[in-house]
């Protein structure tokens, strides 16, 4: 069955309740981007969190999806009047049906991480049925490893794991590195979010690859340290966390923090280094890793 698909452009204190309002008219779906996406006025918001909730783009545009049958201007006409909005200008395209299901999971192949370790979906099989294949499936929740961030993170445990290791995984999105440190040996691994739904998808993919890991919320973590302690969070996070993260780290242990950008790594060296031997950055497209050795 076609859809129609609808794009109207507004300001930026419109395109919210437009979508809210389009939403309880009947649209089966409704989207804000960046009018200007793709474009050099394109703007960045909702860089890392402490940024204002409210925050959107100055120039919108909502995109409704209507099935074929829906009358749409009417729809429209009616939410923009319930918004106090005249004048609304929009573009219509039929969209053809299609196996979405299909479409969607041919975006994503198994990633290579290293030369032991891949991430595949589940719809694909094992590129190497001989090395460490974490089972992950693109979801809500964060972290896949196709960003750099989590790429960056995997690499290090690969390398640097022994056997037997406490791993504590802070800001753990898809549970995707406790779950990989248990695959290359560490003898336990917690996970912590403030995501209830992060919780869930990292308890589910824990399942699905048959380890044992354990996942909480920051207020019912167990006390105790761990021999390495990774946050593959972003940078306003990482400098709020120091202490936290010092103070869950064994002496002599490790901290890994990723999610900061190249241009961060001096700032974070500089907090982390009233707990931590501070090591040299690794840095993949911009992003990138600190690690170091608790004093």
């Amino acid at each position: 069955m076609p859809y129609q698909q609808i794009t109207l452009a507004v300001r930026d204190t419109a395109a919210e309740p437009l979508a809210d309002a389009l939403m309880g008219h009947g649209a089966l779906s409704a989207a804000i981007e960046d009018a200007y996406a793709g474009t050099e006025n394109e703007q960045a918001i909702f860089g890392e969190p402490g940024m204002p909730a409210e925050q959107i783009w100055q120039q919108s545009k909502v995109i409704a999806l209507f099935s074929e049958q829906d009358e749409a201007a009417a729809v429209i006409r009616a939410a923009a009047e319930e918004c106090g909005l005249a004048d609304l200008t929009y573009t219509t395209e039929i969209l053809e049906d299609q196996d979405w299901v299909r479409l969607t999971q041919a975006q994503f192949d198994p990633i290579q991480i290293s030369d032991r370790l891949w991430i595949t979906p589940s719809w694909h099989e094992a590129p190497d049925k001989n090395a460490v294949n974490l089972q992950l499936d693109p979801g809500l929740a964060f972290g896949t490893g196709s960003h750099p961030t989590t790429r960056l993170c995997l690499q290090w445990l690969d390398a640097q794991l022994k056997g037997g290791e406490s791993v504590l995984d802070y800001g753990c999105g898809s549970g995707i590195l406790a779950i990989a440190a248990l695959k290359l040996g560490a003898g336990l691994a917690v996970g912590v979010d403030i995501d209830n739904q992060a919780i869930r998808a990292s308890k589910a993919n824990a399942d699905q690859n048959n380890v044992q890991a354990r996942f909480y919320l920051p207020d019912a973590v167990p006390k105790g340290q761990f021999d390495v302690v990774v946050a593959n969070i972003l940078a306003n996070p990482l400098r709020m966390l120091g202490e936290m993260l010092a103070g869950r780290t064994q002496s002599g242990g490790r901290i890994i923090l990723s999610g900061l950008l190249d241009e961060q790594v001096e700032e974070l060296s500089e907090i982390y280094s009233q707990w931590f031997d501070i090591e040299p950055a690794e840095i993949e497209e911009g992003w990138a890793r600190l690690s170091g050795v608790k004093r």
